[in-house]
């Protein structure tokens, strides 16, 4: 046999990709709670206890609903009809909540979002504010959760530039760990224009804290 054709049978061959776990049922979510209660040393049959499993999973259900969502989707409609507005369009104090990845404990605050709309158009407003919720409804850290935000508006507006800045207390610096109260992390991300000339952060930082 051909030493080149036996040295590529002799290699290991690529494992197929294996489809993702199914989700598990309502049934099985709720008898989960009941494990994690009686871990933490309560009786999930007592009174006070006995429907927390079920909340529970309603509960995630929408703190989790961000991965049933298509960002895509949510910028999908634009206007291209902008009178010849090239200025730059910003949404700041964008109110969310968001759960920490690591440790599955809420952070929450205010996002600003801004960008100069290109050829493709501009998109509502209330759009901006909706996509921050698509990603914030998922386990998440502050840095992804802002580098996700800008990517999906880079991809849908194709902007002359975009800007997103986050701010957010995190529970699991406030109430574990550290347990240091009102400490506030900023994330900013920038492309295009904002990214490429100084003077256009400075513009977006402004317009974000005029009148605070």
């Amino acid at each position: 046999m051909d030493a080149v054709v036996k040295s590529l049978l002799e290699r290991p061959q690529p494992q197929p990709i294996s489809s993702p776990p199914a989700r598990p049922t309502r049934e099985e979510a709720e008898a989960a709670v009941r494990v994690l209660l009686r871990w933490a040393g309560d009786d999930p049959s007592r009174e006070g206890l006995r429907d927390t499993p079920k909340r529970v999973a309603r509960a995630f259900e929408e703190f989790f609903s961000g991965y049933r969502e298509d960002p895509a989707h949510v910028l999908a409609k634009v206007f291209e009809e902008v009178h010849g507005y090239d200025d730059i369009v910003l949404v700041r104090d964008i109110p969310f909540s968001s759960h920490c990845e690591h440790h599955m404990v809420p952070f929450f605050g205010v996002a600003h979002i801004a960008y100069y709309p290109s050829e493709v158009g501009v998109v509502g407003l209330s759009k901006l504010a909706r996509l921050v919720d698509v990603f914030a409804k998922r386990l998440q850290t502050q840095e992804a959760l802002t580098a996700q935000v800008i990517g999906a508006i880079d991809r849908a507006l194709h902007p002359r530039g975009a800007a997103v800045m986050l701010e957010a207390e995190h529970m699991c610096m406030s109430m574990r760990g550290v347990q240091k109260h009102g400490t506030a992390t900023l994330t900013t991300q920038f492309t295009g224009v904002f990214r490429d000339d100084p003077a256009e952060q400075v513009r977006f930082l402004s317009m974000v804290r005029q009148g605070k």
